[in-house]
């Protein structure tokens, strides 16, 4: 099947030829000619990167009469980046189609000139949930007659706790529209939006639900904890034309990891919360320009990084939820592409490991680290290959040969290529001549024997666990609904920390707003978070207990509408007494 052969208008084919889209990927394929002929909801799963924005933004757009200038179609994505990214593919698409405008909203940028956007005309928004929030509630943008409404991944919106915010920009909806939701997991809440907000929907999955693309090879290596960063410059050198992006937990974890491997000589920048909007954009456009080789993010900040050609993805450390590996990993190997995804691991972190594996189908390649030697191999190789293959300008050096030939006059063909080898590899030679070895265990048949072990003790734990997740979860007992528990259940529960924070319902705090930031702050996803008591001054919430160094510093003196956040532990008995001044 061709882009030709779909009932897509004349317009829209011409922009799509001109991008060079030939054949549609199986989503495309499957999703396109049901949205095109059909006002059902539907649910597409697929991986990232294979081509889930021209699924629903081509039928969108074909859809849309541009002839009227309001709001026809609304599109969510839960960052910044992937706002931009499918705003910036929908003005290509729509390219050659007359009248088209297509307005961008999130936050960060200039709210007058979003808006300014919407009053021209635009027929299409694409936005992030916080700020349409803010637009609608400032009523500069209406989105009740809308025909199409789509979910871009939606559980990444979940994960970020963007679940509040999502029913409430469902309920400023029209009840007769198509809604479309796309994502590369099925979670249980993404199963619950789903029943709560579509009929009778369509389902296209390409691959298993969850499963890993089959193009990616997911390699583990076992370190000790203090040598994650040795670890990771070994990889790095082991693949000198490697053009990857390294995934740390926490924003101070990804600014440590770049700022050492500037130090060290490697072409690495990171991208973080604490960024400012053009920062973070400047950085992008080095990393999508291939002027920058190794970015170094956290998930929050590469969620909706839409890069071709990654070579390889590199867990610093294992996320939190195996979800968020299947987000991570699906990074590279976009396009039908081959690509690598890298965990770090400590020896008692191989429960995680067979957890991921359940997760997306598929075992990981348990190797040794590189030794020196095979490192120096690899770079002496590279060099020389680079050498053979650099285009010699014959006119601009011509003038200056003679003089250089005289130079090596009295070497022979061999000493000159000794020492230009030498001029470039003796730093790798000097580094790795007292190299140790890395791995935490040494022999890798030992290894792979407890590996074998520890999967199966770990699906063993998967098991139990999938037991005690669904009893609890029809129980009511389930961390998600933990805010849903009684005052009681909650303010004796040791697993959780509470906080207090000097926000509240005068400065514009609701559920969903304070879930967000704790997530996108903090760092932590939605199912680490319990309940939340928001008053008018003030505010409490809970996280795990083992979540709190990194929420304390994450989000600390973050901005919120314009003012500092403070956050600080709180007591249970502290929290009683706020309750009872609130």
């Amino acid at each position: 099947m061709t882009f030709s052969e779909l009932e897509l208008s004349p317009e829209i084919l011409r922009s799509i030829d001109e991008l060079g889209f030939v054949e549609p990927t199986p989503i495309q394929q499957e999703a396109i000619p049901q949205l095109l002929t059909s006002n059902r909801d539907l649910v597409g799963l697929a991986q990232t990167g294979t081509g889930k924005t021209a699924a629903f933004g081509l039928p969108m757009l074909n859809n849309i009469d541009f002839s009227q200038r309001k709001v026809q179609g609304l599109v969510v994505a839960p960052t910044r980046e992937l706002c931009v990214q499918i705003s910036n593919d929908f003005k290509l698409f729509s390219k050659h189609s007359k009248d088209a405008q297509i307005a961008t909203i999130y936050g960060g940028a200039s709210i007058d000139k979003q808006a300014k956007e919407i009053r021209n005309g635009a027929q299409v928004v694409v936005a992030t949930p916080g700020r349409l929030m803010d637009m609608i509630r400032r009523k500069f943008l209406k989105i009740n007659e809308v025909n199409y409404v789509v979910l871009d991944e939606a559980d990444e919106m979940l994960n970020m706790g963007f679940k509040e915010d999502i029913d409430e920009i469902l309920s400023h909806t029209p009840d007769e529209k198509s809604t479309w939701l796309f994502s590369a997991t099925m979670q249980k809440g993404v199963e619950k939006i789903a029943m709560k907000y579509m009929s009778n929907p369509i389902q296209v999955t390409i691959g298993s639900k969850n499963e890993s693309a089959k193009n990616i090879k997911h390699v583990c290596y076992t370190v000790r904890d203090r040598d994650r960063y040795a670890g990771v410059k070994r990889i790095i050198d082991f693949n000198p034309n490697i053009y990857g992006l390294i995934f740390c937990r926490t924003k101070r974890n990804t600014q440590e990891v770049a700022d050492k491997l500037m130090k060290d000589g490697y072409n690495a920048e990171p991208i973080h919360g604490d960024l400012s909007q053009s920062q973070r954009d400047a950085v992008m456009k080095k990393f999508r320009d291939k002027t920058l080789q190794i970015l170094v993010a956290t998930d929050v900040a590469a969620r909706g990084i839409d890069v071709n050609d990654i070579t390889h993805v590199i867990n610093y450390h294992l996320p939190d939820e195996p979800e968020s590996y299947t987000h991570r990993s699906g990074r590279t190997a976009r396009a039908g592409k081959f690509g690598v995804s890298i965990a770090f691991i400590t020896p008692r972190e191989r429960g995680k490991i067979s957890s991921i594996e359940r997760h997306i189908q598929t075992n990981f390649h348990i190797e040794d680290i590189p030794s020196g030697n095979e490192v120096c191999r690899q770079q002496l190789f590279s060099l020389v290959d680079k050498i053979i293959n650099v285009e010699v300008k014959e006119d601009e050096i011509e003038d200056y040969l003679p003089p250089i030939i005289d130079q090596f006059k009295d070497f022979s063909r061999e000493d000159i290529i000794k020492r230009f080898v030498s001029a470039e590899f003796n730093k790798f030679l000097e580094y790795y001549e007292r190299a140790g070895n890395l791995n935490a265990k040494g022999d890798s048949r030992d290894r792979d024997r407890g590996r074998d072990r520890d999967r199966d003790r770990g699906r063993d734990r998967d098991r139990g666990r999938d037991r005690d997740r669904d009893r609890d979860r029809d129980r009511g007992r389930d961390r998600n609904h933990r805010r849903d528990r009684n005052d009681a259940r909650n303010s004796d529960n040791s697993d959780m920390q509470r906080f207090y924070i000097d926000k509240g319902f005068k400065t514009g705090l609701n559920k969903g707003a304070l879930l967000r930031i704790i997530c996108s702050y903090g760092q932590v996803t939605s199912k680490s978070v319990g309940r939340l008591d928001l008053f008018n001054d003030f505010s409490f919430f809970e996280v795990d207990n083992s979540q709190t160094k990194q929420v304390i510093d994450g989000m600390n003196n973050q901005d919120f509408e314009g003012n500092k956040i403070k956050v600080e532990t709180a007591s249970k008995k502290t929290s009683r007494r706020g309750r009872s001044r609130g």
